[in-house]
């Protein structure tokens, strides 16, 4: 992946490209996931609470988790499950696309703690070492930053 794949630029911020990127990852999840929608649904919401990555309101059903992979904005805590469960298949998947790279490099600095980038590098799977390299950079510079939302 080249430099200016998520930087930020007046045309997309990293951020805007998370934003965009979370709605691919989390169909990323609906593709592989070995079940139905409303099944899918409920692994992501149930995963969420129990490795503490976001309090869901209630458990969504299939038809939700779909527009979520589509127009609708996911939550945040689904993107982050999403990320969470995909990390762990034995297929081992890498994003499709830069935003979706972008939303998964978000995604894995947010759910543990690193001390430096090079620690959160280093924890990435063999298979992310490389899509995820540079992305990583953004996605460390906008959680250190000083945005406002």
């Amino acid at each position: 992946m080249t430099d200016t794949l998520c930087r930020d630029s007046a045309a997309r911020p990293f951020y805007t490209r998370v934003i965009a990127g979370s709605s691919a990852l989390v169909g990323h999840w609906l593709l592989l996931g070995q079940a139905d929608p409303d099944r899918l649904a409920m692994i992501l919401a149930d995963t969420a609470r129990l490795a503490k990555l976001g309090d869901p309101d209630g458990t969504p059903d299939g038809a939700t988790l779909t527009a979520w992979s589509g127009d609708a904005a996911p939550p945040r805590w689904a993107a982050r499950t999403a990320l969470f469960l995909l990390v762990q298949m034995p297929a081992r998947p890498t994003p499709r696309d830069t935003d979706e790279a972008c939303a998964w490099a978000y995604c894995w600095l947010r759910n543990r703690d690193f001390p430096s980038l090079e620690a959160a590098r280093d924890a990435l799977p063999a298979h992310l070492q490389a899509p995820l390299h540079e992305v990583l950079e953004d996605a460390w510079q906008d959680h250190h930053g000083q945005r406002l939302i």
